[in-house]
């Protein structure tokens, strides 16, 4: 449970369970959805299996030691990343993420490209354990916990401060106020209790939350 409104909870899920209490859940409607989905993208891929995500990453440690991770998760968050951070010489592509769903279709290379992926990781040149993510795609509700698992399975967690970035339309905002009068873009903030340090704009207010990848 929060100790507060805008505080960051990890809510119970089914993603994690194991397969055996998951089918005990599941229902036939369910299931029957569940491969009728399946189905779909083997169809358009025509190669069972691609729907599994890859991270391929260009350096070859076992796991990254990381500081500070940056993720931009949507095309506006991705393209604010792009025009006022990463506009420099001083980050190196290290990573891409290879998905494939009914909304998102990646090269099957496995060169590190950026013209490759709509998933890139960047290294800081003068500081390694600063890495940025930008990712432009969509990540589908039932591969979220498995891009999750394998994104950050890759980096040591001691010590790693996460920031999360991303949009929402001015009409999803609930407030008192017409969204007519709201002075657009504008920021808002949720945080965890371990983060201690200033946050840079005013918190989240309720009833609004949180959805899809940046909630997981």
């Amino acid at each position: 449970m929060a100790t507060f409104f805008g505080e960051v909870v990890v809510a119970p899920s089914r993603a994690g369970l194991d397969e055996e209490e998951e089918a005990r859940e599941e229902t036939p409607e369910d299931r029957e959805i569940r491969r009728e989905i399946e189905k779909k993208r083997y169809r358009q891929r025509g190669e069972i299996g691609e729907r599994e995500i890859q991270v391929l990453w260009s350096c070859s440690e076992e796991s990254l030691v990381c500081s500070r991770f940056v993720v931009a998760i949507g095309r506006n968050a991705a393209a604010f990343l792009s025009s006022f951070i990463l506009d420099s010489v001083c980050w190196e592509v290290i990573g891409v993420v290879k998905l494939w769903n009914e909304w998102c279709r990646t090269s099957s290379t496995t060169n590190v490209l950026p013209t490759d992926s709509f998933c890139l990781f960047y290294r800081l040149i003068s500081d390694p354990t600063v890495l940025l993510c930008q990712c432009s795609c969509y990540v589908a509700e039932d591969q979220q916990f498995q891009w999750l698992e394998k994104v950050f399975g890759s980096m040591q967690k001691k010590g790693l401060q996460v920031t999360i970035l991303s949009t929402c339309p001015v009409a999803d905002y609930k407030t008192q106020e017409s969204t007519l009068t709201l002075v657009s873009p504008f920021l808002k903030a949720l945080k965890t209790k371990e983060f201690q340090e200033q946050v840079c704009c005013p918190l989240l207010e309720q009833p609004n939350i949180v959805r899809d990848l940046p909630a997981a």
